[in-house]
């Protein structure tokens, strides 16, 4: 699938940006991250064209692809990772990530400090409680924040992914994870995506992971790790 062309895309981002503000966030402090899942290199580089600095992958290899290409493209981007992971693609990926946005569980932060010493992570939190999705409880957060910062990792906040069906009944679960984020006194409150980003702006998200509303709709990417932006 080829890139949008550059004006379709700006007008694209700076419609992403009315939302935001629509739904009464500060499009200057609410971070657009594009996810380039399911995209090639090509949609990458536009989006590094068009000034999205952050970029969001779900899948190991496809960063590990994909990042060279940016590189040697003198692309200056922070890569993000995503999707749920497995502990055996931390050592390929702790070169390249920025921010790892889905650690739920005290064994990968181990392998991340590990891999990437001091790295910047953020707590998956399943607010939902809906199985397929990743995340730690909402009352293991605490603990594993804690567990995080002994292992030397920089926590700056938690990340979720809102609740299935209309977005209005996301908003609970969006509003659990700025209390929780809140009380743990974690600044970053990454929720929200193409289809749900007003209720998550509204709960006071910082990051929103926008995918299609970007670059239109992607190939279809079975798996897990699906519905991460």
């Amino acid at each position: 699938m080829s890139a949008p062309e550059p004006d379709v895309l700006l007008a694209r981002v700076a419609k992403v940006h009315d939302r935001i503000a629509a739904a009464g966030g500060d499009p200057e402090q609410v971070a657009l991250l594009a996810v380039t899942k399911g995209f090639g290199p090509e949609v990458a580089l536009a989006a590094a064209a068009a000034g999205l600095v952050d970029l969001g992958e779900n899948y190991a290899q496809e960063l590990v692809a994909k990042a060279p290409v940016l590189a040697d493209a003198g692309a200056d981007v922070r890569w993000h990772a995503i999707g749920r992971l497995q502990r055996n693609k931390v050592k390929a990926l702790a070169p390249i990530v920025a921010l790892w946005q889905t650690v739920d569980r005290a064994d990968l932060g181990r392998e991340i400090a590990k891999r990437a010493p001091g790295a910047a992570v953020l707590v998956q939190v399943n607010v939902s409680d809906e199985p397929q999705k990743g995340g730690c409880a909402p009352g293991d957060a605490p603990d594993l924040v804690a567990a995080l910062r002994d292992d030397g990792l920089e926590v700056r906040g938690l990340m979720t992914v809102g609740r299935t069906g209309p977005a209005d009944e996301a908003r609970a679960g969006f509003r659990m994870l700025r209390s929780l984020a809140d009380d743990l006194d974690l600044p970053v409150r990454s929720m929200g995506m193409s289809g749900d980003l007003e209720a998550a702006v509204a709960e006071g998200s910082t990051m929103v992971r926008v995918g299609s509303a970007l670059f239109g709709p992607r190939p279809s990417v079975p798996g897990p790790a699906a519905r991460q932006g």
